[in-house]
């Protein structure tokens, strides 16, 4: 298992120690915790259901087929 070293400042630590706490784990836990949920290499399961939840939304190649012009863009 690999050892990290992180630097917080006092009210974040705090607030990440009590949260642990809250939940009955170890700050350890409850740090991987939180980086499993949020660093996630998919898409939640809620967010795949909301595939196909817009019926009216036009498919891509409609969307492109359209003649209207694109506005005119800012250089960045």
């Amino acid at each position: 298992m690999g050892q990290v070293t992180i630097y917080l400042d006092e009210q974040t630590e705090k607030k990440a120690r009590a949260a642990a706490r809250s939940e009955g784990v170890s700050l350890s836990k409850w740090v991987a915790k939180r980086i499993d949920r949020t660093a996630r290499s998919e898409w939640p399961a809620f967010v795949r259901e909301l595939a196909g939840a817009w019926p009216d939304l036009l498919a891509p190649e409609q969307i492109r087929k359209s003649k209207k012009r694109d506005l005119p863009r800012r250089r960045l």
